[in-house]
């Protein structure tokens, strides 16, 4: 008596590539804070699977790193985008390059994240920052 052979059972879905998107700069040092974002999430999760992309100026741009996705094989890709606002950039010129990245690799899910600044949580630790950048206030009632 033969047996045939099973099927594999798939598998949970693989988490999906987490790209982080930020605006780019010419000057090189801009992208620092970035890069650390980058590698605390690394540090956090070893098997987090995320990369930085940029939308200008800075390599590898969006396109680019969407078309490395797919070439690696990913089935699922979040675009989290580092911006405080949801203006014209994610309106338009990130959605018209995942429709053109959507058409390129069918096969592959791609998402949008909101925007950093849309997050109460990065809203909080700005307003944490700015009360930091205060100088500390002395008590100034006996000074009249």
């Amino acid at each position: 008596m033969t047996s045939t052979p099973t099927a594999p059972t798939p598998g949970p879905p693989a988490a999906p590539r987490l790209l982080l998107l930020a605006h780019g700069s010419r000057r090189a040092q801009w992208a620092s804070p970035f890069e650390q974002l980058r590698e605390m999430l690394r540090a956090r999760d070893a098997g987090l699977d995320v990369e930085l992309c940029f939308l200008e100026s800075m390599e590898p741009l969006l396109p680019e790193a969407l078309d490395a996705a797919a070439a690696c094989g990913r089935g699922a890709v979040l675009v989290v985008p580092l911006f405080l606002g949801n203006g014209a950039h994610l309106a338009r010129d990130v959605e018209q390059q995942l429709r053109a990245a959507r058409e390129r690799h069918p096969a592959m899910r791609i998402e949008l994240g909101t925007a950093a600044g849309d997050s109460p949580i990065v809203l909080r630790a700005l307003a944490e920052h700015a009360l930091q950048c205060l100088p500390p206030r002395g008590d100034d009632r006996g000074s009249a």
